[in-house]
């Protein structure tokens, strides 16, 4: 029986093509290597490292321990914060999904000029922060604005929207749900765009009104969709901090203040860099914690949705 043997040259052309191959690979993957190493590695490393330490930018840090966690714990102010934060997450996130369905649900209605509403819809996701925070203010404003214009020919009496807490974390609640429903809608659209029309037919032909044919069909194809909005739009409510910083800038009396802007604060205005570490730590946490409990009680869901699909 003969055997062929292979040519050792032949193995060795393949080997140095295959060692090329990979370096350039690794070439054109580089940049964005170093870029993930520099701008995110590198900041949550370091903010871990001086979350530990005594810092105000000038001198050199101090290794405390655990004394940033602990005085954070015990500050009255970060419990005020933190009151505002859960406050302002549990009126945006679900009232901006539930209007985000039924926006959804009547955009996939067929009717005239559907691809302008979609445009005029999705513009406050895409236009700036500080833009959309000077257009509320002057809508905001006490004597001269919109809405208490309308109020004062309407014979009401005008709201202190920005001058009084609960009335400013009220303003900044719906700022933040006009916002954001415009991009959590488009998701919504996609996912019911996808349910089949046979199912919705069937039930229509057996006498399954609108409303029943979208919560009891629509709604539970469309739950994996829903929990993505969902973790996406709570850690969205805990980054709020433009429209704060332009409008009340925390007040009055802390009351639209919420943890970004006491890291901001905590930061950049009292020069306490190992506290605002400490503090973003513990907002990662909380998200973390958060994000986790909602996939897992959504799990069940999300497998009852695939099965009744199939």
């Amino acid at each position: 029986m003969a055997i062929i043997a292979t040519k050792p040259g032949r193995n060795q052309f393949w080997q140095r093509k295959r060692t090329k191959h990979a370096l350039i690979a690794y070439l054109f993957i580089t940049p964005s290597f170093l870029g993930v190493l520099i701008f995110i590695a590198f900041p949550v490393l370091f903010a871990l490292y001086m979350s530990l330490q005594q810092w105000d930018g000038l001198t050199a840090p101090q290794f405390i321990g655990l004394d940033n966690y602990i005085s954070l714990f015990k500050d009255p102010i970060f419990w005020v914060t933190f009151r505002n934060t859960i406050v302002y997450t549990i009126v945006t996130v679900p009232i901006g999904t539930l209007i985000s369905m039924g926006v959804a649900q009547l955009l996939n209605q067929r009717v005239l000029g559907l691809a302008f509403f979609r445009t005029i819809m999705f513009i406050p996701v895409v236009t700036s922060g500080l833009a959309i925070a000077v257009i509320w203010k002057w809508i905001y404003d006490y004597d001269n604005g919109l809405i208490n214009d309308t109020l004062t020919l309407l014979h009401l009496p005008q709201v202190p929207w920005l001058s009084d807490p609960t009335w400013a974390l009220i303003a900044l609640c719906i700022i933040g749900i006009w916002q954001g429903f415009g991009f959590t809608t488009i998701l919504i659209l996609a996912a019911i765009q996808n349910v089949p029309d046979s199912l919705q037919e069937a039930s229509a032909i057996d006498g399954a009104s609108a409303w029943r044919r979208f919560w009891q069909i629509t709604v539970p194809l469309i739950i994996p969709t829903l929990l993505f909005v969902t973790i996406i739009s709570f850690v969205g409510s805990f980054q709020v901090f433009t429209q704060i910083y332009y409008l009340t800038n925390g007040g009055p009396d802390y009351g639209t203040s919420v943890l970004t802007f006491l890291v901001f604060q905590r930061a950049f205005v009292q020069n306490r860099f190992g506290e605002a570490a400490a503090l973003s730590y513990v907002m990662f946490a909380i998200i973390f914690a958060v994000t986790m409990l909602q996939m897992r009680l959504s799990r069940n869901s999300v497998n009852a949705a695939a099965e009744f699909e199939v």
